[in-house]
């Protein structure tokens, strides 16, 4: 039991230090995190320096605003639960979540950026791919080719990553979404198309 107990004070014991570099990769400072969360800035300060220990309502909203489950904050052990967890990546101040694991055809990726107070000055790229984006909330900037587009909830732009592009948030808010990457090109299938409206003859 004393060992258990041990373990428990370790995990905890960590939390602080991980909630820091949580906050500090999202660009996201106490008073906003504490804006989104509820919880007071004093309290989010003590339980990142570890003065104030961790419980499951502080960590709970916590969890949520940076895109983690519970485990991660606390560093839990694995507990044989056969299904397989993807775990979230960090790119750039980005968390990116796999969606799919198959080593090959189209992957499915959720994205959530952090806000922006200053516009970032865009950096083109080009590679191999077809990529397809919906936006599920906030809003997204998205440059492709000499078009400089804007993307707001529930729109969605599809390309050819072979043409220039570059994307970041557009807003002082995160921005989250969804995002099909198809590595040699592949484009997602349509089982179904909407009907044509009356009238339409093309």
């Amino acid at each position: 039991m004393k060992q258990m107990d041990d373990s428990l004070e370790n995990a905890l014991g960590g939390v602080g230090a991980r909630l820091r570099s949580l906050r500090t990769e999202r660009r996201l400072t106490l008073a906003g995190v504490s804006a989104s969360t509820g919880i007071s800035v004093s309290t989010l300060s003590r339980l990142e320096s570890g003065r104030r220990r961790a419980t499951l309502e502080l960590l709970m909203p916590l969890a949520r605003i940076y895109a983690v489950t519970i485990d991660e904050l606390v560093d839990a052990p694995a507990t044989g639960d056969p299904r397989v967890h993807m775990r979230p990546l960090r790119r750039h101040g980005a968390t990116i979540i796999p969606l799919t694991q198959q080593a090959g055809g189209i992957g499915a990726y959720k994205y959530i950026l952090p806000g922006k107070s200053v516009p970032s000055q865009p950096q083109l790229k080009t590679h191999e791919g077809y990529e397809w984006l919906y936006v599920l909330s906030g809003r997204l900037r998205l440059v492709l080719g000499e078009q400089d587009l804007v993307l707001s909830s529930g729109e969605a732009a599809e390309f050819n990553t072979r043409v220039p592009h570059w994307m970041d948030n557009a807003a002082a808010e995160s921005v989250e979404f969804l995002a099909l990457f198809g590595p040699q090109g592949e484009r997602a299938h349509l089982r179904a198309r909407p009907a044509r409206e009356t009238g339409d003859r093309s």
